[in-house]
């Protein structure tokens, strides 16, 4: 099996070994091409993956673009025609999917009933979990809609596929995925940590997992962004001390460290989610805007930040730390939850936002600077 190994990690008693230039991973890589390999230890152990949530906005955002390289703005798009109804041979216009704008992973008690039923007949009795699973919604949600699922389990998305455009279609199944998954059995794995060796006493380390039970990967696997890779997702062939291995292929890489890659759009989603920026409707408006404006162009499906993004976010930062702290948003979320609950009034708010930030903006009109940033290169006109 071709595979990527790695040197075990050693005890501090052992003697460190650095392979710190070409010539001495040259002659690691002729003792590794010497003699046979063996499997010489095998540690396994047991873990349970447990299902997904229904989606809410911002995950069906994240995982549309993950899994078909939609925007944001595209998915919301196509969303809001799903839930709004598509024509159905003579049946008319149906409503396919529940609310796309929420933040609350409840579930209607009926449509539990009935996708526990759909997993009885279609997966079979160990698909399924003896009760149904309720998942948490976080404090923060506003809770007014369901979670993003089917409306109707009988029209599955291959029997309304000829209805469908080919992103309505690759959404609905999406949704639909998800929704099933939600309700199944976890999956079942071993994770594996294999110690191969060679007659030079070379030792190489696999690690990765063998599924035992698919469980809900049955209908649906969560993808993730680059950076959330872990050893324990990469798949392995069963392996067993004393298992004879052929080697197929070496190489030798020189490895830098790399700065953390650019945001996506799911990435982006991700970060704003979990800082408590922005709302179910404004995700896809945020993304849209960055572009729409030129403050960041989309390279190899990575926001990159424009000359005027730079300038723009430096006007702001030097002019406005009130709004451009992170936390702002987050706390003036919290403060507007706080009005709608009658526990806050609102002109009070207001007050409070208005009198520094009208001060703010005064100075901003006669002041406003663009910070300089010295650089080694000299100005071709002085």
């Amino acid at each position: 099996h071709r595979r990527r190994h790695s040197f075990p990690t050693r005890r501090s008693s052992d003697l460190l070994f650095i392979i710190n230039n070409k010539e001495i991973a040259d002659q690691v890589i002729t003792q590794m091409k010497l003699g046979s390999y063996r499997v010489e230890h095998v540690e396994k152990k047991e873990k349970r993956r447990f299902a997904v949530p229904p989606f809410i906005t911002s995950t069906l955002q994240q995982e549309a673009s993950r899994h078909h390289g939609f925007s944001s703005n595209r998915t919301m798009s196509v969303a809001q025609k799903l839930y709004e109804g598509i024509e159905i041979g003579d049946q008319g216009a149906e409503g396919l999917i529940t609310y796309m704008r929420t933040d609350s992973v409840r579930v209607a008690p009926e449509a539990i009933s009935d996708v526990r039923n759909y997993i009885q007949t279609t997966y079979g009795p160990d698909f399924l979990p003896d009760s149904p699973k309720f998942y948490t919604t976080k404090k923060s949600a506003q809770d007014a809609h369901e979670a993003i699922r089917p409306a109707n389990l009988k029209y599955t998305p291959e029997s309304i596929q000829k209805y469908l455009t080919k992103e309505e279609f690759l959404l609905y199944q999406l949704i639909w995925r998800r929704f099933i998954a939600s309700q199944m059995m976890p999956a079942v794995y071993d994770t594996l940590s294999a110690d191969i060796t060679n007659d030079n006493g070379i030792i190489v380390r696999a690690t990765g997992s063998v599924i035992k039970f698919q469980g809900f990967l049955a209908v649906y696997e969560e993808k993730f962004d680059d950076d959330d890779e872990s050893d324990e997702n990469k798949q392995l062939p069963p392996l067993e001390e004393g298992d004879a291995l052929k080697l197929m292929d070496l190489t030798a890489d020189q490895a830098f460290t790399r700065p953390p890659p650019r945001y996506t759009e799911a990435s982006l989603v991700k970060e704003l989610e979990k800082s408590g920026i922005g709302r179910p409707s404004t995700y896809a408006a945020i993304m849209n805007k960055i572009q729409s404006r030129d403050y960041t162009v989309k390279e190899s499906a990575r926001l990159k930040p424009t000359e005027l993004g730079f300038v723009i976010a430096a006007l702001l930062e030097a002019n406005f730390t009130q709004i451009m702290d992170i936390n702002f948003t987050a706390s003036m979320e919290d403060s507007l939850e706080m009005v709608a609950d009658n526990k806050k009034n609102w002109k009070e708010l207001l007050s409070e936002f208005w009198g520094p930030f009208i001060a703010n903006l005064a100075i901003a009109e006669k002041e406003a600077f663009v910070p300089r940033v010295a650089t080694e290169i000299e100005c071709p006109s002085c």
